[in-house]
């Protein structure tokens, strides 16, 4: 079995920061992709900013400048500064790899189930 756990999520005022980090556990060869994504109520669910390859980060323009990803392993971290209240969101974490699973590798997309980030004074 594969997981992705979220862990970091909570209730924060505006400016503020909040960091999340997800580990992807399980038969895992190779990592393409590790990132995040989150969707607010109503809305639909939106890049917020991935890393391919370990370092080659892609951010949505929203977050630019103010969030920061960063990986270690297995683990993929999103830094999150000067939030706003438009922030808030569950956010989820998602991985493009590669699993050995019933004796054979395959390569597909993986989520957690999310964390909750609300902003708010």
């Amino acid at each position: 079995q594969v997981q992705l756990v979220e862990s970091g999520g909570g209730l924060v005022q505006p400016g503020g920061s909040l960091r999340l980090s997800c580990v992807a556990s399980g038969n895992i060869l190779n990592i393409y992709t590790l990132g995040w994504y989150r969707q607010a109520p109503g809305k639909q669910r939106e890049l917020v900013a991935d890393i391919a390859s370990g370092f080659v980060t892609n951010y949505g323009e929203s977050v630019k400048g103010r969030f920061t990803i960063s990986t270690d392993k297995n683990t993929v971290y999103l830094q999150m500064n000067s939030l706003k209240p438009e922030d808030t969101a569950v956010y989820y974490c998602y991985g493009d790899l590669v699993v050995y699973i019933a004796e054979r590798m395959t390569r597909g997309d993986y989520w957690g189930l999310g964390t909750q980030v609300t902003i708010s004074a």
